[in-house]
């Protein structure tokens, strides 16, 4: 089936950085272009955060992590990565790859995504 693996996530302290990635199967990548991270805190909604298409590369983001999160892909690789940069306790969930087949939208509503990686947790402490 499809396959969807992230990676990345650890401890970090407030302010600091890291990169997540998401690997995906030859077929899943080509036939979802539409990729996007998530991410649910305990006892919180899942929330979107950003979108990329995989062919054309534009991308989407929400309020909250804007100016400070950056979404991009390696095609060649069939890997989307997420850049989070002075990050905040708040920042603290799992953090799920998401894909679908369609053209990404400025929503980023989880309902619309088929496929779903098992995450990967980011914890920031102070």
């Amino acid at each position: 089936q499809v396959q969807l693996v992230e990676s990345g996530g650890g401890s970090v302290q407030v302010g600091g950085s890291l990169t997540l990635s998401c690997q995906a199967s030859g077929d899943t990548y080509r036939n979802n272009p539409c990729m996007a991270w998530f991410r649910q805190a305990p006892g919180m909604e899942r929330e979107g955060i950003a979108t990329i298409y995989t062919y054309g590369g534009h991308t989407y983001y929400t309020d909250s992590v804007k100016g400070r999160f950056t979404i991009s892909r390696d095609n060649a690789k069939n890997t989307v990565y997420l850049q989070i940069n002075n990050l905040s306790p708040e920042d603290s969930a799992m953090y799920y790859c998401a894909a679908y087949s369609g053209y990404c939208l400025p929503t980023i509503a989880a309902n619309r995504y088929t496929y779903w990686g098992q995450g990967t947790q980011v914890t920031v402490s102070s």
